[in-house]
Order: structure tokens, then C-alpha cells, then sequence
């Protein structure tokens, strides 16, 4: 649980995350062509006043959460659905963000395997 090999997945996500979320707020990383498809469904979550924010502060949080190394196995599952939907976006949406999509659900699935003791009284 504690190798090196996870403290560093662990780190590259809760960078990813807390990036990825701030973007939200801030639009410091450029959208470059997205599609169409893509680019409407994420104008109606911000025109829904609050979805994209909330989606954006829990990304920020379980980043941080993941940094601080606090609560990981609840950052992880919290996370689970956020990084499902990411990957459900780029596969049906816009496919150009694919590969950081494939790459933050891999590291969420490395992860919750390699904490996995954490998560079996949950199965009992």
C-alpha cells in the first residue's frame, strides 16, 4: 500500500485532478477543437449554475485528499463514478481526450487494487 509505485500514481493523480478542477474555474488550459458533441454537453453543465462547479470542487477535493494522503481509499471510491463519467465523455463525446481519460481510470483502478484491504469489509 505504501511502495513507491503507488505513492507515485497517487501523486500524478491528485496533480491531475486538482488541474483539471482548477481549469474549470480558471480556463487556463485551451479546449482545442472540441467536438461538437462534447462541447454542448459541457455548456449545459454550466449553464446549469451548479453541476460543473460541483463536479470541479470534488475533483479539487479528492486531489488534495489524494496529496495529503488523507482518506484515500474514500478518495479513490468517491472518485470511481467522477473517472467512469470521464472516460464515458471522451469515448462518446470527444474521443481527443481519450488517453488522459483511459490513463486517470487506469491509475484509479491500480490504485483501488492496491488498497483493496481497505475496501473488503465492505464485501463481508
Amino acid at each position: 500500500m505504501n511502495s513507491t509505485f503507488t505513492t507515485i500514481l497517487r501523486i500524478i493523480l491528485g496533480l491531475a485532478l486538482v488541474v483539471f478542477g482548477l481549469n474549470k474555474f480558471l480556463a487556463f488550459i485551451p479546449m482545442f477543437d472540441m467536438a461538437p458533441a462534447g462541447a454542448n454537453f459541457l455548456d449545459s453543465l454550466n449553464n446549469s449554475g451548479y453541476i460543473l462547479y460541483t463536479v470541479a470542487l470534488l475533483e479539487i477535493l479528492i486531489g488534495l485528499l489524494l496529496l495529503l494522503k488523507k482518506w484515500v481509499p474514500f478518495s479513490l471510491i468517491l472518485l470511481a463514478p467522477i473517472s467512469l463519467n470521464i472516460l464515458l465523455f471522451h469515448l462518446f463525446l470527444d474521443v481527443s481526450g481519450i488517453g488522459v481519460a483511459v490513463a486517470i481510470v487506469a491509475i484509479n483502478v491500480i490504485l483501488i487494487y492496491k488498497y483493496w484491504k481497505s475496501f473488503r469489509p465492505l464485501f463481508h
